[in-house]
């Protein structure tokens, strides 16, 4: 298939690139000319606008937005609505406001042009690896559409197949889901983020405590000085806490022990807090995520070495850079 990706910061320009070697062609635009000249020299159409972007693709259009949420993909979708043309397809694979979502595909229902939002998991390493999806839209379109997801998804690679499963539709296992109407695949991306923050807060945690046994205001004979690149190497293999975050932190410790290169300033993009919004809606209790996010708070403010090692999984995983000072 040929379709036009819109924004070609880390996700959108290795997206691009897998999608390229997976046979499909790719119209590539971005504000930053050097960012076009770069991936149309590993064999993309460059585009110096979103209208040339439009004129170079064929009906039905498609095109793929992954710029971050807010004003960036606010006024895109917005200008694509109206450079495009009844059937023409808008995908947001980045990390918009489920809300959002369902507005935007109102919008450009008016005018004939289908909307599709793309919950997108994978970061730096989904080029090799591929990535988790989770979309939310119209059936017909989210069918169109399928060559293009399936591409972009791990597929069945290493991971055994559950024999408890049920039913022809086979996606889920290949790595991405129709999660149902517009916005339910952000929500569903929204949840996953939430439950990431959880995750990553738990092993800072634990890593702290572990580091915090060789303090001198314990007792001699209760400290303890502990190799950390081991304890993370020997939980990947075998333990019940084994995970991809887990992977990062072995990789990171085994680099530097201390993390010295990261000040512990971590950031949130805005999932964490729209997680704890959608469950104060349902009144469910999250009192783990929510404890997550506040804790990114208090990092901006302290400095500990478990901050430093959620700000090392940040960056392992999505290229996510700190805080500034």
């Amino acid at each position: 298939m040929r379709l036009a990706v819109i924004g070609l910061g880390r996700m959108g320009a290795n997206i691009s690139r897998r999608l390229m070697r997976g046979g499909h062609e790719v119209v590539a635009f971005d504000r930053d000319a050097a960012k076009v000249a770069e991936l149309a020299a590993d064999g993309a159409v460059g585009a110096a606008s979103l209208e040339e972007a439009v004129a170079k693709l064929e009906p039905p259009r498609i095109f793929w937005v992954m710029l971050p949420a807010g004003a960036p993909t606010e006024e895109t979708v917005a200008a694509l609505s109206g450079l495009a043309e009844t059937g023409d397809v808008v995908i947001d694979g980045g990390n918009s406001f489920f809300k959002d979502d369902i507005r935007r595909h109102r919008e450009c229902a008016e005018r004939g042009v289908s909307y599709v939002d793309v919950g997108t998991s994978g970061g730096v390493w989904g080029l090799e690896r591929g990535y988790c999806l989770m979309i939310g839209g119209d059936k017909a379109a989210v069918h169109l559409l399928d060559p293009i997801f399936n591409t972009l998804a791990p597929g069945y690679g290493t991971i055994a197949r559950n024999a408890n499963r049920t039913g022809s539709d086979d996606r889920a296992e290949r790595g991405y889901i129709h999660a149902g109407p517009a916005g339910a695949g952000h929500f569903v991306k929204m949840v996953h983020n939430g439950i990431e923050y959880g995750l990553m807060q738990a092993y800072a945690e634990g890593f702290d405590v572990l580091k915090g046994r060789s303090s001198e205001a314990l007792p001699e004979d209760e400290r303890f000085t502990l190799n950390l690149p081991d304890i993370a190497e020997v939980w990947r293999r075998g333990s019940v806490i084994s995970s991809w975050l887990l992977d990062l932190c072995a990789l990171e410790l085994a680099r530097d022990n201390h993390l010295e290169r990261f000040s512990g300033r971590v950031a949130d993009s805005g999932e964490g807090r729209w997680t704890i919004d959608a469950a104060m809606e349902e009144a469910v209790p999250i009192n783990v995520l929510s404890a997550a996010l506040f804790a990114r708070y208090r990092s901006r403010t302290d400095d500990r070495f478990g901050d430093r090692l959620l700000s090392a999984m940040r960056f392992g995983f999505g290229g996510h850079v700190e805080m500034p000072q």
